[in-house]
């Protein structure tokens, strides 16, 4: 995705009970009535949307941000605050820095205050409210207005579509984060009321269910950009997990939502660690990504932090296609103890880095002391680098064919309907014959079980944003009955409250919108 070029609206930090001023003149000078005449805008401003999950404003890699709630503009992107959220806070990762509030992640202390939480609460306002924009300013009486065509029209209804699938991506995750929010489809400048989680759900599901025909088949849009496989993949994801949500059993759609991914022409990546370089556009896998120039989309978050913040201690930064490390981020004896060995000679999707790291970790400020973990990388097979040192080419994996298989598994051992054991066994198989390089690691009926899975998950998913979410609906994720090192703050781990299952609203949207309720327990 090229960098938002046509026209900026100047986007001011906002959040579910504030939206953008759209009196404020644009940027360049434009005002809206001017710019949305020409057609080729529609599409930039919906590169802004979906340039908002990576990006953090309007100058590379910093300058001009979207929201100025921290200092560290780096801390705002989207993706970065996202896996911090879904991974710092469990036993795959723990990060070495010291910033304000960072450490209360992986203890499980955060507060309504926690800096980290209030960039991803804002996030998510944002991308709403620019989709909202985006769709007011594209109805059909707008359209008309500008003058334009019936054949730029046609293309617009598809990006409106999109806007709307962002949208919904984007208040899935407010579901799975904060569970209570303000439910807004229009800009608007009141003090809105929060919308119960199932209200929330059944926005999400009646939304996606009405762009489904509208998007392009699988593989048929502009890479990067989302089609119908995305859109089954985000509803087996809100139906998956509509139990542990929202108490309803939703299994058997979850199925037949997966049924259609797995036969939308994907297959699986032939190298697992393919997923993961500078090249990973031309993977088979990938179902939607969030594309990555090193030197067109250039911030200081999503796969720049993640392959950066990897490389600490002897590691050699050129190896992984950058020219320094940020010495964060580790992996703890919890994550290890699932793979047969961690060297990857068994199991090759064990791709850690032990030289000069110790396994156990007594001090978490100190990186060498856990296991690292180069996943991401800034290269391609043949070890060739990405176009920039510094900001990298690697795009990130939003949904990929592996995590179909294990749901499509989950499901049916979940009593969904429309699917069965056989299939399910087979398509574990497939992600363990490639993982082993043979079949010796290959599973039968009497093994696959929801313990197997979960961990099966961790092995073939671990650092790819989805490990909260599944041990939360797998309940181990706060309580006692899984302790992983330093949960909630102790060397072997403790016990940590039920409520910290979802982050609270910030305190400050709170004192500017008396309409909000906390989550309880914060």
């Amino acid at each position: 995705m090229k960098k938002l070029s046509i026209f900026i609206f100047i986007l001011t930090a906002i959040c579910f009970t504030r939206c953008t001023d759209l009196a404020v003149t644009p940027e360049d000078g434009l005002s809206d009535l001017e710019a949305f005449k020409d057609p080729a805008a529609y599409k930039s401003y919906l590169a802004k949307i979906y340039a908002a999950y990576s990006l953090t404003g309007q100058d590379g890699p910093a300058g001009n941000s979207d929201i100025s709630i921290v200092n560290d503009e780096g801390f705002t992107s989207y993706i970065r605050a996202y896996w911090k959220a879904q991974e710092v806070t469990t036993d795959e990762a723990v990060i070495g820095w010291t910033d304000a509030g960072i450490r209360d992640l992986h203890e499980h202390s955060w507060s309504s205050e926690n800096q980290f939480v209030r960039v991803l609460y804002y996030r998510i306002a944002l991308i709403v409210s620019i989709a909202n924009d985006f769709l007011a300013q594209s109805t059909d009486e707008r359209l008309d207005a500008n003058g334009i065509g019936d054949a730029d029209k046609a293309e617009i209804a598809v990006f409106r579509a999109e806007a709307r699938y962002l949208r919904a991506l984007a208040y899935w995750h407010a579901l799975d984060l904060f569970r209570n929010v303000v439910l807004a489809t229009a800009v608007s400048s009141g003090a809105p009321t929060q919308a119960s989680p199932t209200e929330l759900f059944t926005f999400i599901e009646s939304e996606l269910n009405a762009i489904e025909g509208t998007l392009p088949a699988p593989r048929a849009n502009e890479y990067g950009r989302v089609d119908q496989a995305g859109v089954w993949m985000l509803k087996s994801k809100l139906y998956l997990n509509a139990e542990s949500m929202v108490g309803l059993n939703k299994y058997t759609e979850c199925i037949t939502e997966l049924n259609k991914v797995i036969d939308g022409g994907y297959t699986l990546d032939p190298d697992y660690q393919a997923l993961f370089m500078k090249d990973n556009d031309q993977s088979p896998e990938i179902i939607f990504a969030l594309n990555a120039d090193g030197k067109n989309t250039q911030s200081w978050g999503s796969t720049t932090f993640l392959v950066h913040a990897a490389i600490g201690g002897t590691m050699e930064p050129t190896d992984y296609g950058v020219g320094d490390g940020w010495a964060g981020l580790r992996t703890t004896t919890a994550l290890l103890d699932k793979f047969p060995d961690v060297t990857g000679d068994i199991d090759g999707r064990a791709i850690f880095y032990t030289d000069g790291q110790t396994t156990e970790i007594n001090d978490i400020g100190e990186f060498t002391e856990g296991i690292a973990v180069p996943k991401w990388t800034n290269t391609n097979m043949d070890g060739e680098s990405g176009s920039d040192l510094t900001h990298t080419d690697t795009d990130y994996g939003m949904f990929r064919l592996g995590d179909a298989y294990l749901m499509y598994a989950e499901a049916v051992l979940r009593n969904g309907q429309g699917g069965d054991l056989g299939t399910a066994v087979g398509y574990i198989n497939e992600l363990r014959t490639r993982a082993y390089g043979n079949t010796d690691g290959n599973i039968s009926q009497g093994d696959l079980d929801l313990p197997f899975i979960l961990d099966e998950r961790a092995r073939e998913l671990y650092f790819e944003g989805t490990r909260r979410i599944d041990l939360i609906r797998f309940g181990q994720y706060t309580g006692g009955s899984y302790l992983w090192p330093w949960k909630g703050n102790v060397k072997e781990g403790r016990a940590t409250e039920a409520y910290r299952d979802i982050f609270p609203i910030p305190a400050s949207d709170l004192l500017a919108n008396f309409n909000l309720k906390q989550n309880s327990g914060y």
